[in-house]
């Protein structure tokens, strides 16, 4: 497996192609939301709860793409190439099954996953078909996110931005063609959504593949899929655990919130999704700059270089704080047309432009989270973001949104203060836990851990 050091690439240099990546993520959900309203309000209010469960699956399978992804660069770092092609079998192999586990399940039982979250009786026509198609195949997605982490530990961030920029370019084709029915195909609306997304996520799926094989000389083997490393599996877990911990933390109680909304009726449903999908794109921002920290804090560790870790978290917040703003202005400038182009309904383009302008607060809180929270895991320190997260999602933002969104009656407007105050406080606690460099001795355990295993 070829080693590629990141001493030399700036932030820049590793961060922009893992924007234009989780941009491509998003792109998705955004055309399907966009396409779909031509079909009205009520199925896009269906697909948002039902993308909530596609979504929080995803971001199981991401605990062992982080932990991998995390891993792999401390060997690479250390110039164990060994040691990080052992990591990256192992992780391939564990989120296959466990994609093949959720496909299953939510297959099977999708009816009953949207029967939880209490959708109501009239969009389940809209939303049921889309959640078993897209669970029953996510598998896919499970193998792309883990193919995704072995090339980005590798530097191959070019390579994953191509991949995904190619995937979505598919789906919009495929989209056009069955969501409308055009060419003489079936018009499938809800289901060719879904269709067209798990299309694209299969042909996305065998090009990660033969990358990975070519950039890393790692060739992949049937017997990756059963075969794992106990050691490689620990260490992947150890980072990747807390981390999933921490993402499904904020997915479930972003569920409940949504659940808050569920009881506001269909029009506040439609809203809130709207202005959630055009959140995403300033959240986006400070989770690339926070992924790109994260791969050259991990090699820095691996290679012994504490002190430049500490100074280059620092740098990265100042950017991606500025980035944030920058963005979150520009899409608060342009909110009421971005709205238009989802929805002509005013009630709901004046009320989600609204929540849009809180985002000039909520976003420079939620990049603390992300630069720290990615960096503390290259670090080792992975237990503290999810033990923080706990306390502030559960205690704050979901008793605040229900309070202010609907028992004092501010609807919406309060399930945005609900976000900004959660996100603040997370990200000031993030922020003082990387000043204390309490973390440091977690980088030294696994610095030492490493070396341990190359001599």
């Amino acid at each position: 497996m070829s080693i590629r050091s990141l001493k030399p690439l700036s932030l820049f240099a590793v961060t922009w192609p893992i924007l234009i990546e989780q941009l491509s993520h998003i792109l998705p959900g955004m055309i399907d939301t966009f396409m779909v309203s031509h079909l009205g309000d009520a199925a896009v209010a269906g697909l948002a709860v039902a993308n909530q469960i596609v979504v929080f699956f995803i971001v199981l399978f991401s605990f062992v793409g982080i932990g991998c992804s995390v891993v792999i660069t401390h060997y690479l770092g250390a110039k164990d190439s060994a040691g990080a092609e052992r990591v990256a079998a192992t992780a391939v192999g564990a989120n296959f099954w466990l994609g093949v586990i959720v496909s299953v399940l939510t297959f099977g039982f999708s009816s009953e996953m949207l029967g939880l979250l209490h959708l109501p009786p009239g969009l389940m026509p809209y939303a049921q078909p889309f959640l078993a198609l897209m669970g029953g195949t996510l598998f896919l997605e499970a193998l792309n996110i883990a193919f995704g982490a072995v090339l980005r530990a590798h530097g191959r961030t070019r390579d994953v931005m191509m991949v995904t920029v190619g995937m979505n370019v598919l789906n919009i084709g495929l989209n056009f063609v069955l969501i409308f029915g055009m060419f003489g195909f079936p018009r499938l609306g809800v289901v060719g959504a879904a269709l067209s997304t798990v299309i694209s996520r299969a042909l996305a799926c065998l090009a990660f593949g033969w990358l990975m094989q070519k950039r890393t000389r790692w060739h992949l083997h049937l017997s990756s899929f059963w075969r794992f490393s106990a050691d490689a599996l620990n260490k992947v877990l150890h980072i990747g655990l807390p981390a999933a911990g921490e993402n499904l933390c904020w997915w479930t109680s972003f569920m409940v919130i949504t659940y808050f909304v569920g009881q506001m009726g269909e029009t506040a449903l439609a809203t809130f999704s709207y202005a959630m999908q055009l959140s995403m794109i300033m959240m986006m921002v400070g989770l690339s700059i926070g992924i790109g920290t994260e791969i050259m804090i991990g090699h820095m560790i691996g290679a012994g270089d504490i002190d430049t870790a500490y100074r280059q978290l620092l740098r990265s917040l100042r950017v991606g704080l500025a980035v944030t703003v920058v963005s979150a202005c520009v899409v608060v400038f342009f909110a009421p047309q971005l709205l238009g182009l989802f929805s002509s309904n005013p009630v709901i383009v004046a009320g989600g432009a609204l929540l849009l302008r809180f985002s000039l607060i909520l976003e420079p809180g939620r990049t603390f989270n992300l630069v720290v929270i990615n960096s503390l895991r290259a670090t080792g320190d992975a237990r503290f973001p999810v033990l923080m997260g706990m306390c502030s999602m559960w205690g704050l933002a979901v008793p605040l949104a229900w309070f202010l969104g609907l028992h004092i009656g501010w609807g919406l407007t309060g399930v945005w203060i609900a976000f900004s105050v959660d996100e603040w406080v997370r990200g000031a606690s993030m922020y003082l836990r990387w000043k204390s460099r309490v973390w440091e001795k977690h980088a030294v355990a696994t610095r030492q851990s490493v070396v341990a295993q190359v001599s």
